[in-house]
Parts: structure tokens; C-alpha cells; sequence
């Protein structure tokens, strides 16, 4: 019997932790699915958090000292490595040990209406409610933790979300992930799962990134979309004739074309909003 990848097994938990969103879906078949990070929302969503914690006071100068060496790590010549990802993302489950769930979710909702609701791209959510008024569901899809993954899906009205899932136990965090970060390849195997468990037709489904680290996700679908997409999902999207959508403008543009590695900042944002978190839970 053929060994389950650590992307496989990574899609088949975060496709069985969705949850759908009651709504009336005529179109049965065919869904949307839409990355968050620079697709959905200008920036990482889990910066975006750990920024809010910061405006709360959670953060000490060495803690964001600690987060700008994180973030430098991965500015390495536009390439994710491994190495540091593994080391990255063990330093920030370390953090949230003990952390109740309840807790990160009542802060994402805070942080959403307080930072991340204007930075949601208007184009983006227009491309999402024509399929939600074309009776398809709608999915986000992304390596941000599924608790605040959830949030974002829920407050824009959409059927759900597929995202990072930790292991948790009687509500409260192990510190240990369920599968591995829903990045790359892991998105692909989720919505597989998904559409497996939802009975969609994926030539009929359509999705929507950013990222070239996305290709597995976008060549999936038969309606593939590069929403403000990086140097190399533009030229890979222009090579076989997908649409492209672009809402940026001027210098937002520009800076997008920097070789910085995709989902690596959203894990060095997670650092240090787990460093923040610690610190309710130390002053409590």
C-alpha cells in the first residue's frame, strides 16, 4: 500500500476539518477557490494578526527583534528553504502550547474588523460573490491557521475555508500541527479531499492565487485564475492563455515582484503572533 505524502495527509486533514457555511448551492458541481495572502487580502492575513496583537501591547522590543530575524530568514534569494521553514514553524507551535482555541478565534474576530477588513481587495471579493450568485460555493484556500481562516471566510460571507489545522486537545493547543502547513502542493490535495467529500466535478471548479507556489492548486481546476500575481505565475499564466487579474496599482505592483519567499513571511508572522499570545496567557 503507497505511503501518504505529508502533503496528502496534510489535505486530507484540513479537507476534513471544513466546515460548509449553510447556503443554498443550485450549482452542486462547481465551486470557487480562492488563496487569502496577496489574493484575497493585501498582505499575510497572519501578520495582519500579529500586528493587532502588537497594537494591544503583547509584543516587548525583543520579541519584535525576534520576528525581523524570522522574517530576514526567509529573504533568501526569492527560495524557501526547508531547513529554516521546519525550524520556523517549530518555534512557533512551541509558543502556542496551552493556548485555548476559543481565545485565538474571539482575537480574530476583533483583529479582522479592527485591520484586515480594509485590506480585502474589492476586486477579489467581487470576483468570489459572482460565484456565490452563481449558486457555487466559495472556498478560501491557504496556510494560514484554519481558526483565523475561518473568521476571514465568515465575515466575507463565504461557505468556508480550508487552512493549517493544530491539534488541540479539550480546547486547548498541543503544539503540534494535525498533517503540515496547507502550502504548495497540500492545497491541491485539500481540495481534492474537499471535492471528493463534496461531490464536485474540479473541471467545472475554479481558483484563484498569487503564487506560483500555487501552480499544483491552479493547474487542478478547470477555470484557473493569477490574481496580482507574482513574476512567475504571470508568465506561466500568459504561456497558457489563463486569465489574469490585477488590482494593484503603482508602487503595490513593484514591490510584489521582490524574491521574497511565498508562505514563509505568513510563518515568521506566526511566530510572533504566538509570542503575543504567550504573553495573555503569562499575565493571566
Amino acid at each position: 500500500m503507497r505511503r501518504r505524502t505529508e502533503a496528502e495527509l496534510a489535505g486530507e486533514v484540513a479537507a476534513a476539518a471544513a466546515i460548509s457555511a449553510p447556503v443554498a448551492a443550485p450549482d452542486t458541481t462547481a465551486a470557487a477557490f480562492f488563496d487569502v495572502d496577496n489574493t484575497m487580502m493585501r498582505g499575510a492575513s497572519i501578520y495582519h494578526f500579529a500586528r493587532g496583537l502588537a497594537s494591544r501591547g503583547l509584543f516587548t522590543t525583543a520579541d519584535l527583534l525576534r520576528f525581523a530575524m524570522g522574517q530576514a530568514l526567509f529573504r533568501v534569494l526569492g527560495n524557501e528553504n526547508p531547513d529554516h521553514i521546519v525550524r520556523a514553524k517549530e518555534m512557533a507551535l512551541a509558543f502556542v502550547v496551552g493556548i485555548k482555541v476559543d481565545e485565538v478565534v474571539r482575537l480574530g474576530e476583533e483583529i479582522y474588523d479592527e485591520v484586515m477588513a480594509d485590506r480585502i481587495w474589492a476586486g477579489t471579493r467581487a470576483l468570489a460573490q459572482s460565484h456565490l450568485d452563481a449558486g457555487q460555493r466559495v472556498w478560501l484556500v491557504t496556510a494560514t491557521p484554519v481558526e483565523l481562516a475561518r473568521v476571514i471566510a465568515q465575515r466575507l460571507g463565504l461557505t468556508g475555508a480550508l487552512g493549517t489545522v493544530s491539534e488541540t486537545e479539550n480546547g486547548v493547543y498541543t503544539g503540534r500541527l494535525v498533517g503540515d502547513l496547507l502550502h504548495g502542493p497540500a492545497k491541491a490535495e485539500a481540495v481534492k479531499a474537499l471535492a471528493r467529500r463534496e461531490g464536485l466535478d474540479l473541471s467545472r471548479c475554479t481558483a484563484y492565487s498569487d503564487s506560483s507556489n500555487d501552480l499544483p492548486l491552479l493547474r487542478l481546476v478547470g477555470h484557473p485564475y493569477a490574481v496580482n500575481p507574482d513574476s512567475e505565475l504571470l508568465e506561466h499564466a500568459r504561456k497558457n492563455e489563463w486569465t489574469v487579474k490585477d488590482f494593484r496599482t503603482g508602487r503595490r505592483a513593484t514591490m510584489a515582484g521582490l524574491p521574497i519567499a511565498a508562505g514563509a513571511g505568513a510563518i515568521a508572522g506566526g511566530v510572533a503572533a504566538a509570542i503575543a499570545l504567550r504573553k495573555i496567557y503569562r499575565s493571566s
